[in-house]
């Protein structure tokens, strides 16, 4: 039987990558004050989201999740959210088009702002300083008032998380994201790159097919999915006091007793924080949202089996997402296992790709980057083991926007290491600027469109036997 939860049982566990307030009487105060604030998203929402992630599952639909590494209160502004979401939107339209499936779209957005770090201190020219852990607990700047963790970014996090929600909602529902809008998602500054070339090739043949549907009585004003889009979001619940404040039983259910996240519709809990005895896996076995679980190269079968056993006991389709983080060339050794476990003991579950945080490097000019190359090697791994196991590659996991910034390297423009310092904007890790992202949404398409084409050819029709009719 498992123990009794509730929103608060994750503070008699142990825990790691938790920030250490000067003020925790404060600290308190805001908490109990943000338990009054209204919820960001709402559980129908949220078992939305999971119905179409059972589908995922299912094989019958494919995960693209994606957006910042750590958002910025610096950042916040309404360009910078267009600009990310018409490039997901150009990724979900390519990924759809060959994949001939739908496309489950999850934003790391509207709270993704705190991040785990490896080591709790950082030390420049003798002066050691807290780590920088995200907007949401402390500042970038390397000063002592900075890095100071403040209870009070908790509310800023909050209002900056309800205006982003809010105008992505505004986006997706309002006619931003009508198809015959197709080709205003093109951005300048990626329309004569490849990738660019290649959105605009295939949103011609959308725009004839449009055309094609309009005349025969099918158009965005008689089909509400032509004109409007579902976008969920999705962050790592790594600070729980602001989980707990946003966790909330089910009102439009009478008699709930169902707990939910109302800081985002997907939340995940990360490879430093994943110990199935620890407070992170204690708070999201609870709550009924869909989780993710970041697996990386210290998963093992068995502990794998023993955190979806913890994290999904009920073996609930769209549940659980397995989000994969091995790095190339590394993923054939660890990959295999972990899927024929879950194969084996009939456990239901998403797999997805996070072909970024395997394969972080330093280069010579001092910045944080990741190779393209390796990036999109290690999508070709996942996708090829699953294919040997006869499973199903059911989504990737990016860290993107849609700027035109020079934080990774390689892609069809072929950023170099001395690149870098051009337009390099992250506050943690390094991301595929718009035309990497696209470069990359193209890629997995061809791979999506040959499955597709070998699983249709292979749909044989059996001749009839002597005396059929």
């Amino acid at each position: 039987m498992a123990a009794p939860w509730s929103p608060s049982s994750w503070r008699t566990k142990p825990i790691l990558q938790v920030p250490e307030y000067p003020d925790p009487d404060l600290l308190q105060d805001i908490e109990k004050q943000m338990r009054s604030f209204p919820p960001l998203v709402f559980a129908g929402e949220a078992r939305k989201l999971k119905a179409k992630l059972a589908e995922v599952a299912a094989g019958k639909a494919f995960l693209l999740q994606g957006g910042d590494c750590a958002e910025s209160f610096m950042e916040h502004h309404p360009d910078n959210i267009r600009d990310f979401f018409r490039v997901f939107l150009q990724m979900a339209v390519v990924l759809t088009f060959a994949g001939g499936k739908p496309v489950v779209k999850i934003g790391r957005v509207a709270g993704q702002f705190a991040k785990p770090r490896s080591d709790e201190t950082e030390t420049r020219n003798g002066v050691t300083l807290p780590s920088y852990r995200g907007d949401i607990i402390n500042g970038i700047e390397f000063t002592e008032e900075d890095r100071l963790p403040d209870p009070r970014r908790l509310l800023k996090a909050y209002r900056q998380s309800a205006a982003t929600l809010n105008l992505l909602r505004a986006f997706a529902q309002g006619g931003y994201a009508n198809l015959e809008h197709v080709h205003e998602w093109n951005m300048d500054f990626i329309k004569d790159s490849p990738a660019g070339g290649k959105y605009e090739e295939l949103a011609n043949r959308i725009s004839e097919s449009l055309k094609f549907m309009r005349a025969c009585g099918i158009s965005p004003e008689n089909t509400p999915q032509l004109q409007q889009t579902s976008f969920f979001t999705s962050h790592e619940a790594l600070l729980l006091g602001y989980e707990e404040a946003l966790t909330r039983i089910d009102s439009t259910r009478p008699g709930s007793h169902e707990w939910y996240a109302t800081s985002g519709h997907f939340l995940w809990v990360g490879d430093r924080t994943r110990q199935p005895d620890h407070a992170h896996v204690e708070y999201l076995r609870g709550i009924r949202n869909p989780i993710g679980l970041k697996c990386g190269p210290s998963s093992t079968p068995d502990g794998l089996l023993q955190l979806i056993d913890k994290l999904n006991p009920e073996n609930e389709p769209g549940r659980l997402t397995l989000i994969c983080r091995f790095g190339a060339g590394r993923s054939e050794k660890h990959l295999p296992g972990l899927i024929r476990a879950v194969e084996r003991e009939g456990r239901q579950v998403v797999w997805s790709c996070d072909p970024m945080h395997g394969n972080t490097t330093k280069a010579e000019t001092g910045y944080k980057t990741r190779a393209f190359n390796a990036i999109l090697q290690e999508v070709n791994e996942f996708f090829d083991i699953h294919r040997a196991e006869g499973t199903y590659p059911g989504g990737v996991h990016v860290e993107m926007t849609g700027k035109d910034v020079t934080e990774c390297t390689g892609g069809a423009r072929l950023i170099t290491d001395q690149d870098l310092s051009s337009r390099y904007h992250t506050h943690c890790d390094p991301r595929l600027n718009a035309d990497q992202a696209l470069e990359l949404a193209f890629a997995i398409a061809e791979r999506l469109k040959r499955e597709r084409d070998e699983k249709d050819a292979a749909v044989i029709t059996v001749p009839l036997s002597a005396g059929q009719a």
